[in-house]
């Protein structure tokens, strides 16, 4: 287990176990690359990140999870005893990416102290993320060009050097249009938009911004990460019925308008553990071998205040006849 802080007298951190939760789910879903099956490729996903949480020494709370999911369900209870921990779980975020055989899918969890993710309801949110360098430069209520100049005032730079990542949605039709005109370049993904948020707080990706609309249950593991990360993200709801806003008011948000910070969507000491299912530009999917598979996983503490690449070989049987292999 890992080490505390300096005078950290709490017993070790367990965050160096969970990445075991994302592996399990992103060896899973790996099996169903280019299938054309998101179903299956979603339920191999989540009975692998349940399989890996029942095996932890914690009582955690799923607060956050897939919608109908029936391996990890909202308010149950995962673990075999220990400290109370509220998890947010996306077993697999980019079902359309490993249908098609795609890049940048993952398998992503979050943890903190009780109470510390905010429960949203089940909707879209407009948000913007960026990394440390653009920390308190942007605000989701002024045009996208004055944020973008913003963002490259603080990295010494000319906004057509800026990368700005967006999913390619017809809802963010307008949206391109004004990054655009703002003289920004724009990357548009089919998936995967909380990986796009990590990219843009992490130098050497080349990307600044990731921005746009996506769901609540992305929009507070963005934040965990980001907030691992240094970074900063901002995000508003975006209800499209009168029955949303009303909801949304029943979990007492009265003014749906309210500006969420990435303090208020994910709080206290979280971690953040994800696994690349498939080649990404931030994380390398899962390789099977003959007999093992080869497994790339960034994990990010608050309580550790670090940040790692691990990369892991996995044998799929005791009598092992295949030589360990250099990782790279």
């Amino acid at each position: 287990m890992s080490e505390p802080l300096a005078g950290d007298h709490r017993p070790p951190c367990l965050c160096i176990h969970y990445p075991r939760v994302t592996e399990r789910g992103a060896l899973a879903a790996a099996r169903w690359l280019g299938r054309d099956d998101q179903d299956g490729a979603e339920e191999a996903a989540a009975t692998g990140m349940r399989l890996g949480l029942e095996a932890m020494p914690i009582s955690g709370r799923v607060v956050i999870a897939p919608r109908d999911s029936e391996q990890l369900v909202v308010d149950e209870r995962l673990g075999f005893g220990g400290d109370d921990v509220d998890l947010a779980l996306d077993p697999l975020e980019g079902r359309g990416v490993v249908a098609r055989g795609g890049n940048g899918a993952i398998s992503m969890l979050a943890v903190g102290p009780p109470g510390s993710m905010l429960q949203l309801p089940d909707m879209y949110m407009r948000r913007m993320a960026v990394g440390p360098r653009a920390r308190g430069r942007i605000d989701l209520l002024k045009p996208v060009g004055e944020n973008v100049e913003s963002i490259a005032d603080a990295f010494g730079r000319n906004v057509n050097d800026i990368t700005t990542i967006v999913l390619d949605r017809s809802r963010h039709h307008d949206l391109i249009e004004e990054i655009r005109v703002s003289g920004a370049r724009i990357k548009l993904i089919q998936d995967g938009d909380v990986t796009a948020s990590i990219s843009a707080a992490i130098r050497g990706t080349n990307d600044h911004l990731a921005i746009g609309i996506g769901g609540t249950r992305q929009a507070v593991l963005t934040a965990a990460a980001l907030r691992c990360l240094g970074g900063d993200v901002q995000a508003q709801l975006w209800p499209t019925t009168r029955g949303e806003i009303e909801e949304a008011n029943a979990q007492g948000i009265e003014d749906v308008s309210r500006v969420f910070s990435a303090d208020e969507l994910a709080q206290g000491e979280v971690i953040v553990a994800v696994t690349g299912i498939s080649n990404g530009d931030l994380l390398r999917g899962v390789r099977f071998l003959a007999d093992s598979a080869q497994t790339h996983t960034l994990v990010m503490c608050m309580r550790c205040n670090w940040v790692r690449f691990d990369e892991a070989i996995h044998f799929f049987a005791r009598d092992r006849r295949e030589e360990v292999r250099l990782l790279g």
